[in-house]
């Protein structure tokens, strides 16, 4: 039977902040094996270089291997296996801290399955990140948390945000321009909408 939800654990800083359930679909990349085992959970399937991680995988435990010179990263490779076995829900764990480009490539990386149809977020401790592509989102209110909007698209137009302190509604965002940084909850819940684009919403744990 069909897992709910694929969950892949990347090789940024490690954290706790995803519950993995029985029912999910969960691949490790590279260095994730070993977060994998820190969680105490056994993943399905192991994919990447091992630039990262050089020890063992359990016997029993599938591992797609691939070369340190190629064009998909670890997550990258990981989406779309999660794409090409049809999971419509996917969350990426322990994909921030560290290096820059790789924790942008993740969010390009959840553009990517966002434009496949699916449900995708990045899930840390500090930082939660959803996908809007042509569509709509709700997300419930996080107190202490800020809520920010951006387009991945070149230009994201026809955007509703509802239950904010700074409503909109029919408006365009650009990818050269952080208009929709730093909003906050106003409801329990905010309703983000786009007719044509990418969006990538950010909730950002608010320092004391």
């Amino acid at each position: 039977m069909k897992k709910n939800r694929c969950v892949i654990i990347s090789g940024g800083d490690y954290d706790d902040a995803v519950e993995i359930n029985g029912d999910d679909y969960v691949i490790a990349c590279d260095k994730g094996y070993e977060y994998a085992c820190r969680m105490g959970k056994k993943p399905d399937l192991v994919v990447g270089d091992f630039d990262s991680y050089t020890g063992g995988v359990e016997s029993g435990i599938p591992v797609e291997r691939y070369p340190v010179r190629k064009d998909d990263t670890d997550t990258m490779a990981a989406v779309k296996i999660a794409v090409e076995k049809e999971y419509k829900k996917i969350c990426i764990c322990c994909a921030f801290g560290g290096r820059m480009d790789h924790a942008f490539a993740n969010c390009q990386s959840g553009v990517y399955a966002a434009k496949k149809g699916c449900d995708v977020c990045i899930i840390g401790n500090d930082t939660r990140v959803f996908f809007i592509h042509n569509g709509e989102k709700k997300l419930e209110c996080a107190e202490g948390w800020s809520l920010s909007v951006f387009s991945m698209s070149d230009e994201s137009t026809g955007i509703s945000i509802e239950g904010t302190e700074y409503d909109v509604s029919g408006v365009s965002l650009s990818s050269d321009y952080p208009l929709g940084v730093s909003n906050e909850w106003r409801e329990k819940i905010a309703r983000i909408s786009v007719e044509n684009g990418t969006l990538m919403l950010v909730e950002s744990r608010i320092g004391e």
